[in-house]
């Protein structure tokens, strides 16, 4: 009889898959002490939730820019209690994507939003700048709704295709830097002190509960930030407007 309560488990090439990396490199950190040994059924192995989340805190702590050395050095100096400070801090910051899960929708019905036919160019150019996945020849997948949706309204409005693809882009380097900038001070003034302590478990919540409410701040400020920068920026644009058309009208007539 099956156990109900055993844990999922999957092979290496389920692992890898889910892990979004190639076996290869799962062998390698398994090899390397990154991950603990499967539960070997023959010649089989057999892995779980467990090892899913330490390969997701590698392949994101890489993808952060930290070499493959640190975070070795990290985890096997202090592998429990690294390994948990770190998937918790990821944690907090999952909870926000929850509330925007990815979406499958249909070519031409996205298209409708946009008041465009269903061949227009704009839905594979929101693929390349990867706010759309295509799934098969009829429908994509929408990774951020909440931007696709008021990007293809902005369209319907009025506003130009190119002009909506262009945006993002540039929204996203500046946005970038702005996270930088705050993740830089929040790990400093809050993170550090914490690590200087020795990690101290009876202080975790503290921590995690200062970031958790510093998140919807910092998302707070830079909305309001913003739309007071717009608000001055289309004051200044409509004053070129008026400009142009007093100086088109003191010219004079052929």
């Amino acid at each position: 009889m099956v156990d109900a309560r055993r844990e999922e488990e999957f092979t290496v090439d389920v692992l890898a898959e889910r892990a979004a990396m190639t076996v290869r490199n799962v062998r390698a950190y398994s090899t390397r002490g990154l991950i603990d040994p499967p539960r070997l059924e023959g010649r089989t192995g057999y892995y779980t939730q467990k090892h899913l989340q330490r390969l997701i805190l590698i392949r994101t702590l890489l993808g952060r820019g930290f070499t493959l050395a640190a975070i070795e050095d990290a985890i096997l100096k202090s592998p429990s209690t690294a390994s948990n400070v770190a998937l918790d801090l990821l944690n907090i910051f999952e909870v926000d994507d929850a509330q925007d899960p990815s979406e499958i929708i249909s070519r031409a019905e996205l298209a409708s939003l946009s008041g465009l036919p269903p061949d227009h160019k704009l839905i594979d150019q929101m693929i390349e700048v990867g706010l759309l996945e295509q799934v098969d020849d009829d429908s994509v997948r929408m990774l951020e709704p909440s931007v696709v949706r008021p990007g293809a309204a902005s369209v319907a409005i009025g506003l130009n295709p190119d002009s909506v693809v262009d945006i993002v882009p540039h929204m996203r380097e500046h946005l970038e830097q702005i996270s930088d900038r705050f993740v830089h001070h929040v790990s400093r003034d809050v993170a550090q002190p914490f690590l200087d302590a020795g990690l101290p478990q009876e202080e975790w919540p503290a921590v995690f509960e200062k970031i958790d409410q510093l998140i919807p701040i910092a998302s707070q400020v830079v909305v309001a930030m913003f739309r007071s920068v717009l608000r001055e920026a289309i004051e200044v644009e409509i004053g070129h407007k008026l400009e142009e058309l007093a100086a088109e009208g003191d010219q004079p007539s052929a």
